[in-house]
């Protein structure tokens, strides 16, 4: 006969269990799961006195796993993941939708050329939205959203597209009317991305002369670019085809990393560990 306080051992407890010992931290279960901090500790004791052991060794401002919690936790982790898929394979057939909120230039020049590796992936119907970038993951409509950032977005599913990196581009008939392509006029985009400042701050050079057009979405800018208005500080691997093709052409060696990339969100609520593995496979580099 089995133990009865194994039985009646609730699914929340386990659930604060094996987020805090994934996150090693109290502070950050609590972030993920959107409860307090007193309460994850609380269900965590209460959990350890049901189980009559120590899952954590508690200091000051640090936990760690006991022995017996680090032989436990593969075995919840293994439970939950297979509450999660069985689920998914019951009741998940109806929400084989996927629907994607982007920019128009990261649909334009990076979702859509790996759209079929998607389609063939997760076998999904897919919408795709076009939305002016934003740093805000939660706002919009969209069970994906890709946003421009450094990946601190708590509680979901998150992976950079790419890692980003910035080059000034220009077109090439352009680009042969001067000897300096600083005397060139300069592109510029509003936001949150690198700005020709950054640009003059990482490589100490002077940049091109004052901005002449100024956009509020690198789509529009590119377009600019193309049309031989001016010099783009632009993201390597989003205009990649352009520079292929001859299109666009590279300025000078410098190339400048930058901390914040754009990254592909979901919500575990609202996709299932199969959709985002599909997504993840197929969109991300």
């Amino acid at each position: 006969m089995s133990d009865s306080k194994f039985d009646s051992i609730p699914l929340e407890w386990v659930r604060a269990f094996e987020t805090t010992a994934r996150l090693g931290s109290f502070t950050a279960a609590a972030r993920e799961t959107g409860l307090t901090q007193p309460a994850i500790s609380q269900r965590i004791g209460n959990l350890e006195h049901q189980l009559g052991t120590k899952l954590f060794v508690r200091k000051t401002r640090a936990i760690h796993l006991t022995t017996e919690g680090e032989a436990w936790l593969p075995h919840v982790q293994a439970a939950l993941n297979s509450l999660r898929d069985s689920s998914e394979a019951l009741f998940g057939a109806g929400r084989n939708k996927i629907v994607i909120s982007a920019s128009s230039s990261i649909v334009q020049h990076w979702i859509t050329p790996r759209l079929a590796d998607l389609l063939a992936a997760s076998g999904a119907e897919i919408t795709i939205n076009t939305m002016v970038l934003s740093g805000d993951a939660a706002e919009e409509d969209g069970t994906v959203k890709i946003r421009y950032g450094a990946g601190d977005w708590p509680g979901l599913y998150k992976a950079p597209l790419f890692e980003e990196r910035i080059a000034p581009m220009v077109a090439p008939a352009l680009l042969h009317t001067t000897k300096d392509w600083r005397d060139l006029p300069r592109l510029s985009v509003s936001g949150p991305r690198p700005s020709w400042r950054n640009w003059r701050e990482f490589t100490g050079q002077p940049t091109t002369s004052p901005t002449a057009l100024r956009y509020d979405t690198f789509a529009s800018a590119l377009a600019a670019a193309r049309a031989g208005l001016g010099v783009l500080l632009g993201s390597l691997p989003l205009c990649q085809t352009d520079l292929d093709s001859g299109v666009l052409a590279r300025v000078g060696e410098a190339v400048m990393p930058h901390h914040e990339s754009y990254w592909l969100l979901a919500s575990k609520e609202r996709i299932s560990r199969r959709q985002w593995e599909a997504l993840r496979t197929s969109l991300t580099r």
